[in-house]
């Protein structure tokens, strides 16, 4: 594994906006768009905000055209995708990340949800990227979410406790932090953007799901290994979850619980990233610590 220190964006440096899923327009952008130059930061949109093809942001072609224009770009030093909800997919087989491999820990890829796929694509290759909101959500997000965003962005070490209300035993760890959306990472197994879990810390959140789906979902990556060697599981927001009339039996908490009982590495809850108002921003591919006491449970990274 490549161990590197990520050093951030700097004043002058060049943050493109583009879409690799749904469509985005630049108006909606603008505020986004300012909070960056007020740090100082140069933004450009790529060719795909303003395409609208269907629900998505250009056809396939335009997509990877833009994507791979920005990654090759050595003017660049972030990617912000603009918006989720599905299409990266489609262009995932079709990118060459080789230039982005040299440049890596100088040139982020910034998104959740949907970009999952590119931040897994990314960890199996031994590269970092950055779990954090979009730039469509700017309006929605809290302050501490932007200060977790703008930290990330300039490489400052950010620290984060939260209650340990499960009592999990106390300890020290320190391991890689992989992952992102649930459904996501499901719809990757078997494929070569599954990323690699032993012996990391497996980040996950999702939204809007079934609550029977959620089970599904971890008795896929159960059954397939990938819970099996965890340094520890870390859950955030599993927000706006669904169920039948007639009930499922359990929510999104209980059922995670029951299908890691038999491990013996933490289960920890409530981390503040997903599709919520609080989404700290994560580098996933990097090393996290995780210092669990009594009381209370610190992350730093």
């Amino acid at each position: 594994m490549r161990e590197y220190t990520y050093t951030g964006l700097k004043s002058n440096d060049h943050v493109r906006i583009l879409c690799t899923a749904r469509s985005a327009v630049q108006a909606d952008l603008k505020p986004a768009h300012e909070l960056l130059e007020s740090w100082g930061l140069r933004v450009s949109y790529g060719k795909t905000i303003g395409a609208i093809n269907h629900q998505f942001g250009g056809t396939t072609s335009l997509r990877i055209t833009d994507f791979q224009d920005a990654l090759n770009d050595e003017d660049i030093d972030a990617i912000w995708i603009a918006r989720g909800g599905y299409g990266t997919v489609q262009i995932i087989d079709d990118v060459d990340f080789s230039a982005f491999a040299k440049a890596n820990f100088k040139k982020l890829i910034i998104g959740y949800s949907d970009v999952t796929i590119l931040h897994s694509h990314l960890q199996k290759m031994d590269l970092t990227s950055l779990h954090s909101f979009m730039p469509l959500e700017l309006k929605d997000k809290s302050q501490s979410c932007i200060d977790s965003f703008k930290k990330a962005l300039t490489g400052h070490s950010q620290s984060i406790s939260i209650t340990n209300d499960n009592n999990i035993e106390p300890q020290e760890l320190k391991a890689r932090v992989v992952g992102g959306n649930l459904s996501i990472l499901y719809s990757l197994l078997g494929s070569k953007s599954f990323t690699n879990t032993d012996g990391c810390f497996l980040f996950i959140e999702d939204i809007d799901e079934y609550v029977y789906h959620i089970e599904r979902m971890m008795y896929g990556l159960k059954r397939a290994g990938h819970l099996d060697k965890l340094k520890g599981l870390i859950v955030g927001g599993m927000t706006d979850m669904r169920d039948h009339k007639i009930p499922f039996g359990k929510n999104a908490v209980e059922i995670i619980k029951d299908i890691t009982a038999s491990y013996h590495y933490p289960v920890i809850f409530n981390f503040p990233a997903g599709h919520i108002k609080d989404n700290r921003s994560l580098k996933l591919g990097t090393d996290m610590h995780v210092s669990i006491k009594k009381n209370h449970i610190t992350f730093t990274y």
